[in-house]
């Protein structure tokens, strides 16, 4: 038994040194039982391996909101570092609130709503380069911008910055470009996904012909150089978003015919979860270069929820949050075999209606904190903390490499014109308050400005502001825009 022990050591060893993996030693061994080979994978390791997750306390969470009762496999709730936005019940309409996120414990009934919609809402998504800015789309065919002022909402919000109208039905899917600024994307129920031009409030890339069915999910890669989508055609689709093209794709990723999820994950590889024949739920790894068998493909239960993926480039950690599961599981992502190495599962007793998850630069580095998760239960908002135990109080810097700030890297016009921008990355070692309020006023201006007699837009765009804070002024305000905007250029709607 001792040589056996010193046998599968010296192979151990052996294995790490060259880079073979444990599984080629256990067939070149077959002396040696591969359970004594593996043994040594029950205790891989990693820095993640003691991650746990933490509900707050009851007066931190957000309680007595009516969420929305829609049946729409989106997350229904946005956060950033400033606000928390969740889709509500709304009579005669669609509707969210915008909270900060120190408005914690009851919320009244009568605070004031996003509600320009006619339609219910179907997803919400802030900006990542503006924390004022969101976009919504809806039932109504339409997907709106709107500018979310400092402390929130003081009076019911019903006209938009911007409306975008080219979707024939109901729009599902929103995602902002990650380092082009002003870039939106938008999927909806006619099969369609438009890339828009948020300042010109045109859409610049129409994709129609491409999905025969309903589009379950499209995301970014880092860089937003390509697109990732998710068809009920069975097919997963790696897209040229200027040129509307296919990559790659691969067809029945799983087996069921139940919604498939997929996201892109580190080295451009990509994570699905989906359904196998016997609706037994299952993650799988995928290399876009190889697509004809997975790098791994593993079961989880047989639960009806769709999972929705949320992964971390910083720490390589996906999030697996079920629609109707009281739970969160998580995983890491390596370069070793199998690849997604399960962690471990934050359980609570009531399940969560849709989920929010909180950019890094929004964290609380000082308390180990790698994420942290807004769970819609039935009447609130609960905030669930993902923390690595550390003892030092210290900056732990393997725990938060640079991360992605909300400076982006490349404009609108010169995104669509084939340039590419890598993310700006910041450091969180002493922490990101001190940045962030140089950076706002830049990024709404831009916003509110449109590329045509940008000197003119300098001077004027802070009578606009004025002119639409002050009801005293209103009947100036179509002048005021007219000078600075072309009819082409939507940027507020004229009652």
């Amino acid at each position: 038994m001792r040589r056996g022990h010193k046998a599968k050591c010296f192979i151990t060893k052996t294995c790490r040194q060259s880079g073979i993996s444990l599984e080629v030693a256990a067939r070149a061994f077959p002396f040696l039982s591969l359970h004594v080979i593996m043994s040594r994978k029950v205790v891989r390791t990693s820095k993640f391996r003691h991650v746990f997750g933490q509900a707050v306390k009851a007066d931190q969470c957000y309680d007595d909101i009516r969420i929305s009762q829609m049946t729409w496999d989106s997350n229904f709730c946005s956060v950033n570092p400033k606000f928390v936005a969740m889709i509500v019940d709304a009579s005669g309409g669609g509707a969210f609130i915008v909270l900060p996120l120190s408005k914690t414990g009851r919320i009244d009934m009568s605070l004031p709503t996003v509600c320009g919609h006619t339609g219910p809402v179907l997803d919400i998504e802030f900006c990542p380069h503006n924390d004022n800015i969101i976009a919504s789309c809806s039932e109504d065919c339409s997907v709106m911008i709107w500018e979310i002022p400092d402390g929130g909402l003081i009076s019911p919000l019903k006209d938009p910055v911007v409306k975008l109208d080219g979707h024939s039905k109901r729009v599902g899917i929103l995602s902002w470009h990650p380092t082009a600024h002003n870039v939106l994307m938008s999927a909806g129920c006619d099969n369609v996904v438009i890339l828009w031009n948020v300042v010109h409030g045109e859409a610049v890339v129409r994709i129609d012909s491409m999905h025969t069915d309903l589009i379950y999910s499209a995301c970014w890669n880092r860089n937003g150089s390509q697109i990732l989508t998710s068809c009920k055609d069975k097919k997963l689709r790696v897209i040229d978003p200027r040129k509307g093209s296919v990559i790659c794709e691969k067809d029945k990723p799983h087996e069921g015919s139940r919604p498939v999820r997929a996201v892109f994950v580190s080295d451009g590889k990509i994570l699905t979860t989906g359904f196998s024949r016997m609706s037994e739920r299952q993650v799988a790894l995928w290399d876009p270069n190889n697509f004809s068998e997975p790098l791994t493909l593993q079961e989880l239960d047989t639960s009806s929820g769709v999972l929705l993926p949320f992964f971390d480039p910083d720490t390589g950690v996906v999030y697996l949050c079920g629609k109707g599961d009281s739970s969160i599981r998580y995983f890491e992502v390596t370069d070793e075999a199998p690849y997604v190495h399960y962690l471990s599962m934050y359980s609570s007793k009531e399940s969560q209606k849709g989920m929010g998850y909180m950019p890094k630069r929004g964290l609380e580095v000082n308390k180990c904190e790698i994420a942290r998760f807004y769970k819609l239960h039935e009447r609130k908002c609960e905030p669930i903390v993902m923390t690595v135990p550390r003892k030092s109080d210290l900056f732990q810097e393997d725990l938060y490499p640079d991360t992605i700030g909300p400076e982006p890297s490349v404009e609108a016009d010169d995104w669509f014109a084939g340039k590419n921008g890598e993310p700006i990355l910041i450091s969180l070692k002493d922490g990101f308050v001190a940045t962030t309020k140089n950076k706002e006023f830049k990024v709404i201006k831009s916003l509110m400005a449109t590329t045509s007699s940008s000197s003119s837009n300098r001077q004027s765009d802070s009578v606009v502001r004025e002119q639409r804070e002050s009801s005293a002024l209103i009947p100036k305000i179509p002048s005021a825009i007219h000078t600075i905007c072309t009819p082409d250029e939507p940027i507020l709607k004229e009652e």
